[in-house]
């Protein structure tokens, strides 16, 4: 967070979360051959570049175009709901998986084996709605060993939980993960592509 990023957004999603922010992706956008989308990425002259959606691993091509993001020289990430394969990733790409809480609407959709296919690197995001979505993202952190899987983000979502109470949850419980805010809503507000 904060390091200047080019975003890759892929349209389309098979979730409905209802905090979701990014509707506008659900459909739209325009048809972009890889090299139209390298050849626009290189024209920033970026470090970083995170693949994001809609859901980025529900479209064709996703999976080599992060190679070639990784073959061009950016640090390259990922950002995915969890709820389809992520295996057969490019190892050089840190994956940001969600999992889903209940608060989202979509609790049952993750794919717990995905988080075998995790890397010390990569990490896993829980969007918090509310205290009952927080009690129970520290029982899934404590049931499946997430810490010594990876680093945590606990996110809150915007407008309905104040980033303080969760940080106050978090040094509470001493709970060992990271709070994410959404930066660019507090640089830019709801504007879409920021």
């Amino acid at each position: 967070m904060g390091l200047p990023t080019v975003f890759v957004r892929f349209t389309g999603c098979p979730l409905r979360c209802g905090y979701c922010d990014t509707e506008y992706a659900f459909q739209g956008g325009q048809w972009m051959l890889q090299q139209e989308i390298l050849d626009q990425v290189a024209s920033f002259s970026p470090n970083y570049v995170t693949v994001t959606g809609g859901e980025p691993l529900a479209q064709r091509g996703c999976r080599e175009l992060l190679t070639a993001l990784c073959d061009a020289g950016y640090q390259v990430s990922l950002e995915t709901s969890g709820a389809l394969d992520i295996g057969g990733i490019d190892p050089r790409v840190s994956v940001v998986m969600d999992i889903k809480t209940p608060g989202s609407g979509e609790v049952g959709k993750f794919m717990l084996s995905n988080v075998n296919a995790l890397k010390p690197a990569d990490e896993i995001k829980f969007v918090i709605t509310d205290r009952p979505d927080y009690d129970w993202a520290k029982e899934q952190i404590e049931a499946h060993k997430l810490v010594q899987r990876c680093e945590i983000l606990v996110s809150p979502v915007y407008g309905r939980l104040n980033p303080a109470e969760l940080a106050q949850w978090v040094l509470d419980d001493r709970l060992p993960v990271r709070l994410q805010v959404q930066l660019h809503k507090l640089l830019w507000g709801d504007a879409p592509g920021h």
